[in-house]
């Protein structure tokens, strides 16, 4: 008998698009390193406004969020209540739907 017979089948992997993975909590946040000084104060804003949006774009697709239809203002801002960060602005929601969009 050939040893490919004597070989047990592989158990079949379950697919993630029926059930989504649940968040591993609690996420140990990347360590800080300080902004470039120097930088107009509104730089500093945006570069904030963009990791936040980062982040949560990184969570919902974790959360089996892929779809930027399926990411609403209200699953983003309890996404954020979830990995504990303040509530994004509707700005910050956009800017998690297009890097949704972008990403593809």
């Amino acid at each position: 008998m050939p040893a490919a017979a004597l070989r047990s089948k592989p158990l079949p992997t379950q697919s993630t698009a029926n059930h989504p993975v649940q968040l591993d909590l609690p996420y140990v946040p990347v360590a800080k390193r300080p902004l470039p000084p120097g930088r107009p104060r509104e730089w500093y804003a945006t570069h904030n406004r963009r990791l936040k949006a980062m982040r949560l774009a990184t969570a919902l697709l974790d959360l089996g969020v892929y779809l930027p239809d399926q990411a609403r203002n209200e699953k983003i801002r309890s996404t954020a209540e979830l990995i504990g960060i303040h509530p994004p602005s509707d700005t910050t929601c956009h800017m998690v739907r297009a890097l949704m969009r972008y990403s593809r």
